[in-house]
């Protein structure tokens, strides 16, 4: 199989996974983040806002609440339905539209901000995915991202799922798309400025077994790797998970927290 092959067939499996489940139950806990990253990109009103893999839609609200033209894009229909309805509980303004982050159906020089919460960092082309958003973002407009990092818990839970489950031959962790080396081979050529803060989101369940049962039932990669697994890997998946999550945890019994390092990225194209 060739590598445009196993990229594609990786998407592919990508996209039954993320449809799986509910990824909104998850998601919504992430709002902060968008709003973060809204507020960082510095979105005013009547700016033309791409959310890109915009799953259940963070950024995508924070964008419409602050008065911009938003088009929301995700490859999974699914998803983008649980946007919908977020946004008409709202009564805000969106347009939604199922689309490849690697082949955006937009003109060039077509946004003034472009951004992406925990969602372009998945696609399987890193390169052809980072062109794109470079691609339709106006000259000195904004690229904005949020991306787990690969020190981070939630970088350590898909380093952990590789283990069981390992990716394609030539595959490139996502986390990738957290460290300041790669944004910076993706993104300098065409920036003036790169800015990058590194920042936490709290994950904050009942306790390690309360996490792993919302997950295992709503987030897609690992509501699909359990059942992928033969029974004894699914509880040896299950058992490391648990240990993971008590190293994990600032807050003690009974309750759970835990934080997750980030990168908030704005990029100012030339």
């Amino acid at each position: 199989m060739s590598e445009k092959e196993a990229l594609s067939a990786l998407k592919q499996r990508q996209m039954v996974a993320w449809g799986s489940g509910d990824y909104a139950v998850i998601g919504t806990t992430l709002q902060i983040t968008g709003e973060l990253l809204a507020e960082a990109c510095d979105l005013t009103q009547d700016e033309k806002v791409l959310d890109v893999a915009a799953g259940n839609g963070n950024v995508t609200l924070a964008a419409a609440r602050r008065g911009c033209v938003v088009t929301s894009t995700d490859y999974v229909p699914e998803l983008l339905d649980r946007a919908l309805e977020r946004a008409q509980a709202e009564r805000l303004t969106v347009n939604f539209k199922v689309a490849d982050a690697e082949a955006l159906p937009f003109p060039d020089n077509s946004f003034d901000a472009v951004v992406s919460t925990f969602g372009v960092m998945f696609t399987p082309n890193q390169e052809t995915a980072a062109a794109e958003l470079i691609r339709v973002c106006k000259s000195h407009g904004r690229i904005g991202l949020a991306n787990w990092t690969p020190d981070g818990f939630i970088g350590k839970v898909f380093k952990l799922l590789g283990r069981y489950l390992p990716p394609p031959p030539g595959a490139k962790s996502p986390s990738l798309w957290g460290t300041e080396a790669r944004l910076r081979e993706l993104f300098e050529p065409h920036a003036v400025d790169i800015s990058i803060r590194r920042a936490v989101f709290n994950f904050r369940y009942r306790s390690p077994a309360h996490f792993i049962e919302v997950f295992r039932t709503w987030y897609g990669p690992i509501h699909k790797a359990f059942a992928a697994l033969p029974p004894d890997q699914a509880e040896s998946l299950n058992q490391d998970l648990t240990q993971l999550l008590i190293e994990s945890n600032r807050a003690g019994t009974p309750t759970l927290i835990v934080p997750s390092d980030y990168l908030e990225v704005v990029i100012k194209k030339r």
